[in-house]
Formats: structure tokens, C-alpha cells, sequence
């Protein structure tokens, strides 16, 4: 009697451990999206899981997690399983909040309009809710990122702001301060830059050109802030969200005699020491 008690315990250990720790079919290709929602119980999440061919058994599945004490930490969110992961696996997927996530690009010079349009575009977020955030400009770091499929706005936001705070290093921000200069000027400026050149040479030698236009109270007549030819100074706000060449463009210019530039239909950029050699280079490039 005792033996068969013995038997029937590792035979039912044995079905415990099948159950947990091998997959329903290892062999499976077939990645499933699967949604916890807010609010769903150890019980709905099994049957879910099993209703979709996930896992062998959801009772066996719940008493994992419930003996295993991770039951409270199951997590809502939308989730790419398989019936190739076991379900020792998937649970410590929902446990950790492992969601699924969207890879998004935000690129150098891209205005607040062009990210809302781009993320109303991959169904993230709305136009509408994105460019309530129009006073980050400047801030919104161009960067690849990845966005949970239920993730908040205000945390995408948030993680993008962060990114910029990362990327403007302690050096440029002490080196922006010794040279008596607000970081609101230097965003501005590169957004400028960002806008108006390719590449990181000649938006330094732009950027002391703008810089002693700056000194010199003459207008800044930046094609890609038309402001700039009716005002003098900095405009009030970036025009866009610099790269971090441009940023470090504004904050290490190159030394030249140029007070003028000007970009071809090529992209190539013409310096000018006086405004008759840029009148003639707008001449015989910009016919």
C-alpha cells in the first residue's frame, strides 16, 4: 500500500512537472499576441491561456503560480507567446511585464507635428494627444525607442525627455555654462542648424556664424525660420528636435572669417566671407 502511494505521488509529481515545465508543442513556429487585461484573476488568465492553445492546463497552471506566490504579480498588458515557451515560461513573461513592443524612430530635425503624425501612423497614439506635448520641443531626443503596446503616452514622453537629459552630458552642459550660455539659446540654435545643414563640419562653421550675427545684433536670416529675417535674435522656441551633432555644433562652433552660407539644391554647403561672394554663389547656385 505504501509502495503504490509512493508510485501514485511520482506519477503525480511527474504530470505536475510535464504540466509546468514542458511546452504544449515544442515544436511550434505560431507566435500568438495574447492580452491580459486590468483586473483579470490567476483563473481567467489560465483559462485564457489554454483557450488558446497555449498551455496544456490551466488548474495546473494556476496552482503554479498561486504555490509559487508570483500570482499577484501577473501583469496586465499585450503580450507575443507560444505554445513552444512552457508554461514555467509564460509565467514568468507576465510576471515581469514582458509586453509586447513597437519600435519607433524619431528623426533628427522632426518637428512635433512630424512625431504625432508618425505615431497616429503606427496606431500608437493620437495626433491630437502627442502634440498637447508641443511646449517639449527641442527636448524630444531623436532616437530609436521601444513603446510597450499599452504603454502611457506621458511615459513615452517622459523616457524621450530622459533620453535628452542622458545625451546632453555633464561636460557639454558645464561647457554651455562657462561660456555664459542657457541650454534654451544652444536647443534653439541647433534646431536651427539641424534644419539647415548636413553636415557636422559645416553646422559648426554655421553655428559661429550665426553665434556672432548673434553679437553683432544682425538678423540671423535662417531660411528654415523665416522669423529670423523679420527679428532679430534667436527665435523664441526650436523649430525642431536637434540631433546631438547639432547640439554639440552650437556648443563648439569652428572659428571662420565666413558671415554668410548658403546650401545647394545638392546639399552641398557655400561659405562667404562678404555679402557680394554670397550674392554671387546665390547666382551660380541658386538659379
Amino acid at each position: 500500500m505504501k509502495k503504490l502511494f509512493l508510485i501514485l505521488i511520482v506519477v503525480a509529481l511527474l504530470i505536475v512537472w510535464g504540466g509546468i515545465f514542458s511546452p504544449k508543442d515544442s515544436s511550434s513556429l505560431k507566435e500568438t499576441v495574447f492580452v491580459v487585461t486590468k483586473g483579470e484573476g490567476t483563473r481567467d488568465i489560465a483559462f485564457h491561456l489554454e483557450q488558446g492553445g497555449l498551455i496544456p492546463s490551466a488548474p495546473l497552471f494556476r496552482l503554479f503560480v498561486l504555490t509559487t506566490g508570483i500570482s499577484d504579480r501577473l501583469q496586465a498588458g499585450t503580450y507575443l507567446l507560444s505554445s513552444s515557451m512552457s508554461p514555467f515560461e509564460i509565467s514568468r513573461k507576465l510576471a515581469a511585464g514582458d509586453v509586447l513592443k513597437e519600435r519607433i524612430t524619431i528623426l533628427e530635425g522632426w518637428t512635433i507635428e512630424n512625431i504625432a503624425q508618425y505615431l497616429e501612423q503606427k496606431s500608437l497614439f493620437s495626433a491630437k494627444n502627442v502634440l498637447a506635448y508641443a511646449d517639449f520641443e527641442g527636448y524630444l531626443f531623436p532616437d530609436t525607442y521601444l513603446i510597450g503596446k499599452d504603454e502611457e503616452l506621458r511615459n513615452v514622453i517622459g523616457r524621450i525627455l530622459q533620453n535628452f537629459d542622458i545625451k546632453v552630458t555633464t561636460e557639454l552642459r558645464n561647457e554651455i555654462e562657462r561660456q555664459g550660455k542657457n541650454l534654451s539659446d544652444i536647443v534653439i540654435m541647433a534646431s536651427l542648424l539641424e534644419k539647415e545643414l548636413q553636415t557636422l563640419e559645416d553646422k559648426k562653421i554655421a553655428a559661429n556664424i550665426l553665434w556672432k550675427r548673434l553679437d553683432i545684433g544682425m538678423a540671423l536670416q535662417v531660411d528654415a525660420s523665416p522669423i529670423t529675417y523679420e527679428e532679430r535674435g534667436l527665435p523664441e522656441a526650436p523649430i525642431a528636435n536637434p540631433g546631438l551633432q547639432s547640439i554639440q555644433a552650437a556648443v563648439y562652433p569652428t572659428e571662420s572669417p565666413y558671415w554668410y552660407y548658403l546650401s545647394t539644391p545638392e546639399g552641398k554647403t557655400i561659405f562667404s566671407e562678404t555679402l557680394e561672394e554670397h550674392n554671387t554663389a546665390k547666382a551660380l547656385h541658386l538659379r
